[in-house]
């Protein structure tokens, strides 16, 4: 398990590390004491990648069309 803390990791090392982390506890050979730190290590990295694909679902941007179709300029994804 990396001691890099979460916030500062990119989404592709956190996604690496929580594939990691859920695997040692599948596979269930883990002590209860390092099972509970895993587990709580996953749901933090959980948390922040959902965090990161918030935030990228955020930049992106629709294209809007004016009345002939053509490209008229760019507005904000409305995600809610």
């Amino acid at each position: 398990m990396s001691e890099t803390a979460v916030a500062e990791m990119s989404f592709e090392a956190a996604m690496a590390e929580l594939e990691k982390v859920v695997g040692q506890l599948e596979r269930g050979d883990v002590p209860l004491e390092d099972s509970i730190k895993l587990y709580e290590r996953g749901a933090e990295l959980k948390a922040h990648c959902a965090a990161k694909l918030k935030e990228a679902e955020e930049k992106i941007a629709v294209i809007t069309l004016d009345g002939d179709g053509n490209a008229a300029g760019l507005k904000p994804l409305d995600v809610d």
